[in-house]
């Protein structure tokens, strides 16, 4: 597999989890209203309850990937995935729809897992950050289309298709992984799934000062962007009442986060992982502040929120792909598990943050900005720990 062809199918990995969060924003309404819920915060147990399982399960697919190697690990996931979107489709109730949701993000859990771990076996250092960083444009270019492929979906068919639409996806990634990945996992380095050394793995991924703070510091970044994600719909409709506004100014946000993204893969063998990730995260609690102070303060419109917010997204994504490649720098040797370990803080902890961000929605915008400011603070104070409270330049001894 040459060099394009394998950073185009680690995309289509990431593009997987993407999907089956944003191209259903704009049903939000529809689905809870035919599944019978009884307020618009609800709703957001819809995007919650996939990445509850999403998060959940890379604990379980990081040994799984150690033992039996990357390629048979990541078809099952596409199958799962695959399954659970038929069953969301056909959904009834919304406590079925939960339930789909939730397993739909277990089998899209593998994706996560494996596309670090497969990237991990190929790659390290600043050629990991490069390749992550471009695939991480193809998966900050989801949201672009996402939501507006969920609403055109809905202009010519029910809501229902859009799960069709994710079944169709996850069975077409399956296949070409079938036919064209290698299996990257060393034979030398598979893991008997152990019990010991399953957990001694962890205890060292949950050990490495570095990684343990870039875990934390991308799980308090997470948690904001997950709240904007879980009240965006509501934003756009109840606050600023502009719900046909809502597709293109969330692609215009994440058009944003996907520029940063294309600029951290050309910058980053240049200037470092660390010099790019920290002065963003300092421009992002910048911008963040501003934000929550205009919010509170009343001041609020429907085009501050948008500039702000795209501001704030373009910092994150010039520290998304190099927290997560500096959180796993030390562990190479167990990437499968440390994979998994990061995947899971990142992601359990970062739905439950932005659920609690989300649940806060009273009308306004000052909640989530307030979640924001406080999570960008939060996430240096974890990176401030991981490199001994020193900036810019790694902790010594590291």
């Amino acid at each position: 597999m040459g060099f394009r062809e394998f950073v185009a199918i680690i995309a289509v990995m990431m593009m997987a989890n993407a999907l089956a969060i944003d191209s259903m924003l704009p049903a939000l309404p529809e689905i809870g209203h035919a599944l019978g819920t009884t307020t618009d915060n609800q709703q957001q147990w819809i995007v919650t309850a996939y990445l509850l399982g999403f998060g959940a399960a890379q604990i379980i697919y990081g040994p799984l990937a150690d033992r039996f190697g990357r390629k048979p690990v990541l078809l099952a996931g596409f199958a799962i995935y695959a399954l659970a979107s038929l069953v969301a489709m056909f959904s009834g109730a919304f406590g079925t729809m939960l339930a789909a949701r939730a397993v739909q993000g277990i089998g899209a859990a593998s994706t996560r897992v494996l596309a670090v771990s497969i990237v991990r076996d190929s790659y390290s250092g600043r050629k990991m950050a490069q390749v992550m960083s471009l695939a991480f444009i193809v998966f900050l270019a989801v949201p672009v289309v996402a939501p507006t492929l969920g609403q055109v979906i809905m202009l010519v068919a029910p809501w229902r298709f859009i799960f069709l639409f994710l079944a169709a996806f996850g069975a077409a990634a399956g296949l070409w992984v079938l036919s064209r990945l290698p299996e990257t996992l060393h034979p030398e380095d598979r893991m008997p799934i152990a019990p010991g050394r399953v957990l001694a793995a962890f205890r060292f991924a949950l050990s490495n000062r570095i990684a343990v703070g870039y875990m934390l510091a991308m799980a308090l970044m997470m948690g904001g962007l997950f709240g904007f994600i879980n009240s965006a719909q509501q934003v756009f409709a109840d606050t600023f009442a502009a719900p046909q506004l809502f597709t293109s100014i969330f692609a215009a946000i994440a058009v944003a986060m996907a520029l940063a993204s294309m600029l951290n893969a050309k910058l980053v063998g240049r200037f470092g992982t660390r010099r790019i990730s920290h002065g963003s995260l300092l421009g992002y609690i910048g911008f963040a502040v501003v934000h929550a102070t205009l919010a509170l303060a009343g001041h609020e419109s429907l085009w501050s929120f948008a500039l702000l917010q795209a501001g704030m997204m373009f910092c994150f994504g010039l520290t998304g792909p190099n927290f997560g490649s500096m959180a796993m720098e030390p562990l190479g040797h167990i990437a499968g598990t440390a994979s998994a370990v990061q995947g899971f803080i990142t992601t359990f902890g970062g739905a439950l943050i932005g659920f609690f961000i989300g649940q806060q929605f009273d009308g306004t915008t000052a909640p989530l900005m307030l979640g924001f400011a406080a999570c960008g603070v939060l996430s240096l104070c974890m990176v401030l720990f991981a490199e001994g409270g020193r900036l810019f330049r790694p902790r010594q001894g590291a």
